[in-house]
């Protein structure tokens, strides 16, 4: 058996640490496999990193603002692509973000569809089954399940022309006939999908993980080192682009009605924007990529709170529970999925007064312990979770 994954990233990023982990799971099991990526080159067997220059995605992507036509560019890395995957010949290709200006999808599904070889596709947003927008669930549309005409936010993704409807169409037209299984990694996006125009392929839930050998309740001087009384209660948020959706608001708010001596609330994944809106009573923690420092924020933290608006199953919920910490999330997409009765609550969408009314809930009575949370966690194991994937690949040549 050969497996290519196809990704924009490669060990960076959530899409990026998942193919690395089923790449070496696929090594423990003896399968020959490679990774297609064109953002931020690692040295690594697996990894085919095509070097098609930040220029090169400047251009595309100005192309797709333009011309109104993500998804349909980029044609010279997807020739190179082609040509790779005709020189490796595999039996699999298991398709994540393709929506980074790294493929073109006509082009790209053509090879796929000729020469019959197995896809699987993990959706880890809703992208493929839109004309453009990768979630809807903020806005409340429902246009994707019969076709995207008209889309009252194309100017997200299209400076001049509305081709919402053409796009939606060349995607189901670029997708037709497939061999192909859907991959999604949360209960809510499989619905979704079998509203769509992929409802005709199987569909299987395979939900994402981490690594617990990393995410686990860690002792630190966190406290210490940012001032925090031993008294005050920490809430925390973490996210990699903070704006509306990831809830900002929601913590600026909090941080006007929640008691200074009682609570302190830290974001993480912050940057010098972000800051300017920020009161001098939120510890802003920007951008880091060192795990280690994540996990001892997660663990010395009283709670972490989520209140995105649009999600398919937020990593960072994960991350927490397998530190010992609980998670407060509003109703969004297969964020609740995550919690349980033991490891967190979850209050609707927006209802910031609820949200308020249960932080002080939780941290005052505390009903959730830290070994609730890392018994939950071990449903979170990435290797149990992702070898999935490989009786999944394995069945489809039988």
């Amino acid at each position: 058996m050969k497996v290519v994954q196809i990704n924009a990233y490669y060990k960076n990023g959530s899409t990026g640490k998942i193919c690395e982990s089923i790449s070496h799971l696929l090594d423990e099991h003896g399968i020959e496999n490679y990774v297609f990526y064109t953002q931020y080159p690692h040295k690594d067997n697996h990894g085919i990193y095509y070097n098609i220059g930040s220029f090169y995605t400047f251009i595309q992507s100005a192309k797709s603002k333009i011309l109104g036509n993500n998804g349909f560019n980029a044609h010279l890395v997807t020739l190179k692509l082609l040509n790779a995957l005709k020189r490796i010949q595999p039996d699999i290709v298991h398709i994540h973000n393709i929506h980074a200006q790294n493929v073109n999808l006509s082009m790209l599904f053509k090879y796929l569809r000729n020469n019959n070889i197995h896809v699987v596709m993990t959706c880890h947003d809703c992208w493929l089954m839109t004309g453009y927008c990768y979630h809807f669930d903020m806005v409340g549309c429902d246009k994707w399940q019969s076709n995207c005409d008209h889309c009252e936010y194309y100017k997200q993704y299209s400076y001049l022309v509305n081709h919402s409807r053409q796009l939606f169409n060349k995607k189901c037209s670029a997708m037709k006939d497939l061999d192909l299984t859907v991959v999604t990694p949360s209960n809510w996006l499989a619905d979704i999908v079998k509203q769509s125009h992929l409802k005709d392929y199987p569909v299987k839930v395979i939900h994402n993980g981490i690594n617990l050998n990393i995410f686990k309740p860690t002792q630190s001087n966190f406290r210490e080192r940012y001032g925090i009384k031993d008294n005050q209660f920490i809430v925390l948020g973490v996210a990699f682009g903070w704006d509306y959706k990831k809830g900002l608001d929601v913590f600026i708010e909090l941080s006007k009605r929640l008691d200074n001596n009682l609570y302190q609330i830290v974001l993480v994944g912050t940057n010098d924007e972000v800051d300017q809106q920020l009161s001098s009573n939120i510890i802003s923690i920007h951008h880091t990529q060192n795990q280690n420092e994540l996990v001892e924020i997660y663990s010395t933290s009283d709670l972490l709170v989520n209140p995105t608006r649009e999600d398919t199953y937020p990593t960072v919920n994960m991350e927490s529970i397998a530190c010992g910490t609980p998670v407060l999330t509003f109703r969004t997409g297969g964020s609740p999925e995550i919690v349980d009765e033991h490891t967190g609550s979850i209050v609707d969408k927006g209802n910031i007064d609820e949200l308020e009314k249960e932080i002080i809930r939780i941290t005052i009575e505390k009903p959730y312990s830290q070994d609730d949370c890392t018994q939950r966690a071990q449903s979170f194991n990435e290797k149990g979770l992702f070898e999935e994937y490989i009786e999944l690949y394995k069945s489809l040549l039988i």
